[in-house]
């Protein structure tokens, strides 16, 4: 799909690289601190980082674009989400910072992410790791993972093929079902079982350092839109259990189970 986009492509990543960069240094000012948590209506934890991280991104990104949507995990907590029509619209997919539970245990796995979704699909996207000063970068043109600020290593990414030892797989450090990951994998030749938080699980994917992510749990849009731009910039597929297309601008944002891959790697589709 060629789809026109709202700014320049220069203009959309310097922009999306510096509203990330702002939303995770003022996360890394309250991951130092002795903050507290609160849960929300889902029971879901959230903090004050969340909220300051969310505070820069929506006006950064409303100067950026100014005509286009944006859907946000805390604003839509609160009751404010725009009319999207998931088959037409531009929209911005944001979480202001994935990996909540990761940023209580101070692991360093929480991320920033931003997508731009159109027609349904991501088109580009931004996840900045600020504990880890990487971010990744996907649109049209590629896939990136800038490491440093001062100054910065960029270097290509792209997913690689499945190895002849066996794929790894990787999981959610603080959801998932071992049972199910056990079925679903069923005779596929496994080197390693690796979990890890927040959309990072999508950059391993996008970087070849791993293979599949079968997802066998819920998800909100949000958590995914911006790993999914940086994936299928990098050469990866994101699909439903069934093997259709993943579709962003579903009515309540939830997403179905999921399988992430490198194109390589096979798998057995479910009904």
């Amino acid at each position: 799909m060629t789809t026109a986009l709202p700014a320049s492509a220069d203009a959309l990543e310097n922009g999306l690289t510096e509203i990330a960069r702002l939303a995770g240094a003022a996360i890394m000012n309250i991951y130092k601190t002795d903050f507290d948590v609160r849960s929300k209506d889902d029971a879901s934890p959230v903090t004050e980082a969340d909220d300051a991280a969310e505070a820069i991104i929506l006006p950064g990104l409303r100067a950026l674009t100014p005509d286009v949507k944006i859907v946000s995990e805390e604003s839509a907590a609160k009751g404010d989400v725009p009319d999207v029509d998931g088959d037409t619209d531009f929209f911005w997919l944001v979480d202001p910072l994935d990996g909540t539970k990761e940023f209580i245990k101070r692991n360093g796995e929480f991320t920033v992410n931003i997508a731009l979704i159109a027609k349904g699909q991501p088109v580009l996207g931004v996840v900045y790791a600020p504990a880890l000063d990487k971010l990744y970068y996907g649109d049209p043109s590629g896939a990136k993972l800038i490491e440093g600020d001062i100054t910065p290593e960029i270097q290509k990414i792209a997913v690689r093929d499945m190895p002849e030892d066996g794929v790894v797989v990787v999981g959610s450090r603080s959801h998932g079902d071992p049972e199910a990951m056990k079925s679903f994998l069923g005779g596929l030749k496994v080197k390693e079982l690796r979990p890890a938080g927040s959309s990072l699980k999508l950059c391993l994917l996008a970087t070849g350092e791993a293979d599949l992510y079968p997802r066998l749990g819920p998800t909100m849009e949000w958590d995914i839109g911006a790993g999914h731009a940086v994936l299928k910039a990098a050469g990866g597929v994101v699909e439903n259990m069934d093997g259709s297309q993943f579709q962003y601008g579903k009515a309540d944002f939830r997403n179905p189970f999921f399988i992430a891959r490198s194109p390589s790697v096979p798998v057995t589709y479910r009904t």
